[in-house]
């Protein structure tokens, strides 16, 4: 678009747009590239990747008033792998009046990823083609340069529609496959329709659409579709949950929105030009930077070009450099998994035997198998070493205070829990203990224990009534095993809860008189987590999730003091008296007379 009185009329008038005809194709069914030849750095698998948005470069190629330089930079800071960009998608209008002059002159541009085998999309904007016509156009100067035959050679390339200006790629970043359509400034009802069925066959596929026009906005950033995109809204997008994001250019400002799709779930709405900007917008990148990890995508918008030349640039160049106003420079929280859950859910490993998790030293291996909901009455020592677990229930609760669950972490042997219903003052909930005659009785551990289970904490651990909740330990205190440091009245060991959810394991060694306390740090709620206390004889470290925690002890501790008692399993006994059982869910439990490295975690 040129300004904004002509994007006004053109929005008004919803004029249509550009389409063709050509191609027999590559299956879709073709699997996408671990790796690009050619692209330093990628890593497909890296849950952080990033998605470069390219918006109208026109003004750079507009007969003999152009200039290639800007996105020549632009091409080669995506090529030059410190983003780990996995794909470049361009939102069409490459040129402005579509001749073939000015295409051969970007095409020589775009070269520099072809010679690498980088993969990218383009689509045609209204200025690439007759902007009154739909993509049963026929052959173009756009068609000739950036038609399906540019494509063969690329390894995210799946198809196109048989015009010719409609395409589809599947790229893999994250450790998964993601599709990408890019479609024509005016796709016509067999476009649309050629959209849905690549959708239809690629069900588990995330999707991203980009097409030149979609949504505008306002000066404030609030973006709203336009007449031709809520036509492609309503006949494409509302109805195929895959769609999680659509990028667009051809208007300005830049802006979002997020509207709700007929599944109930959101889609995101982007609009991004610069050509308003200085330098026809300086060849302006977008990169969408991924984390699955942290369940975001960070934004940031920029002009490679610009930013090589920043030592020598005046006022109006340097301000030109970064777009960071709320436009361009955000952040978009998405729990993928969340989100995905409709078409592509996650599949959950079955659980895994029994036999496997019984290595070498192992004393006591807990699961939690039984009915959604029943009352817990025991559970059997699968190691087979005869520590198998009773109910105990503390006066006035109830059998169900303690019960099994259908709840459990995904990376834990089962695929079941317990769920405890405890609290104090007064006591109430039940837990589990040893039986009197347990061989695990009479342990002491000098020369080194792993202790670890799986946990999940409710929503409401840390409204006060649950502090030192513990998970584990011994009934019977320090000074039931003939230690006087500290206070003798503690448990002989204890893993517990803090009233900010941290992690403590207290223990009274075979080889001091005090404390010795591991820390963690403070938990997040409703989620499940795993923790092991390891001790090699001499040191013990905590563990959360497979990772050390700062707060370990440095002076030597050997083994737990025996105070006589059994273990437990869900309660917190002080001075051999239970003081409250456990509020949250737990997960296998497992004990091992030696100190395991994290690799041989139950995490598997």
């Amino acid at each position: 678009m040129n300004d904004s009185s002509r994007r006004t009329f053109l929005r008004g008038a919803g004029l249509l747009g550009a389409g063709a005809a050509v191609s027999a194709l590559p299956s879709l069914g073709a699997p996408a590239a671990s790796a690009t030849p050619g692209h330093h750095g990628l890593d497909t698998e890296d849950t952080r990747f990033t998605l470069a948005v390219l918006p109208d470069t026109q003004y750079l190629f507009d007969a003999d008033r152009g200039d290639p330089a800007p996105l020549d930079a632009t091409l080669r800071y995506v090529t030059g792998g410190d983003e780990n960009i996995v794909f470049l998608a361009h939102l069409g209008d490459l040129t402005e009046n579509g001749q073939p002059g000015e295409f051969d002159q970007i095409s020589r541009s775009f070269q520099h990823l072809d010679r690498r085998r980088f993969p990218y999309s383009t689509l045609a904007g209204n200025h690439d083609i007759k902007s009154s016509t739909d993509d049963q156009r026929g052959r173009t100067p756009y068609l000739d340069a950036f038609g399906p035959q540019r494509q063969r050679g690329s390894r995210t390339f799946r198809g196109a529609s048989p015009d010719g200006y409609n395409s589809v790629h599947v790229f893999r970043a994250g450790g998964r496959e993601w599709l990408l359509l890019a479609l024509d400034w005016r796709p016509s009802a067999g476009g649309l329709e050629w959209a849905r069925s690549i959708l239809a066959k690629n069900p588990r596929l995330p999707a991203i659409l980009t097409i030149h026009e979609l949504v505008w906005a306002d000066e404030a950033g609030e973006a709203r579709l336009s007449e031709f995109g809520q036509k492609v809204w309503d006949e494409l997008v509302d109805g195929n949950d895959q769609i999680f994001l659509t990028l667009n250019g051809h208007y300005w400002p830049p802006g979002r929105a997020v509207k709700r799709n007929k599944a109930g779930n959101d889609v995101h709405l982007h609009i991004t030009n610069y050509q308003d900007r200085y330098y026809g917008g300086s060849a302006m990148i977008r990169l969408y930077r991924f984390d699955l990890a942290r369940n975001v995508i960070d934004v940031r918008t920029f002009s490679p070009w610009l930013a090589d030349q920043a030592p020598r640039l005046n006022e109006l160049q340097r301000q030109e450099i970064e777009r960071t106003g709320p436009g361009d420079y955000f952040s978009l929280e998405i729990d993928f998994e969340a989100r995905f859950a409709g078409f592509a859910p996650v599949p959950v490993p079955p659980a895994r035997p029994a036999e496997r998790q019984l290595i070498r030293g192992t004393v006591a291996y807990w699961r939690f198998e039984g009915r959604d909901g029943a009352p817990v009455s025991g559970v059997r020592d699968l190691s087979g070493r005869g520590n198998d677990l009773v109910r105990v229930t503390l006066p006035g609760s109830a059998p169900d205070a303690v019960r099994f669950s259908g709840e459990f972490s995904a990376r834990q042997p089962s695929r079941s829990s317990l769920r405890f219903d405890g609290g104090k003052k007064p006591a109430r909930g039940g837990y589990l203990r040893t039986a009197d005659s347990a061989p695990m009785n009479a342990e002491t551990f000098a020369r080194g224990y792993t202790v670890e289970a799986f946990v999940k904490l409710p929503a409401d651990f840390k409204d006060g009534k649950h502090s030192w909740a513990a998970l584990f330990g011994r009934q019977g205190s320090g000074g039931n095993a003939g230690k006087t440091g500290d206070d003798p009245g503690e448990p002989a060991a204890t893993l517990s809860l803090s009233d900010g959810a941290a992690f403590q394991w207290a223990v009274f060694p075979v080889n001091q008189n005090g404390i010795s306390t591991c820390w963690g740090h403070e938990l997040a709620l409703a989620e499940w987590i795993h923790v092991a206390a390891v001790n090699d004889g001499r040191r013990t470290t905590l563990y959360v999730d497979g990772c050390p925690v700062l707060r370990n002890p440095k002076t030597a501790a050997a083994g737990i003091a025996n105070p006589g008692g059994p273990w437990l399993i869900g309660a917190y006994a002080y001075d051999s008296i239970v003081e409250q059982a456990f509020h949250g869910w737990l997960g296998d439990v497992r004990v091992v007379g030696r100190a395991l490295e994290p690799r041989e975690f139950m995490l598997g």
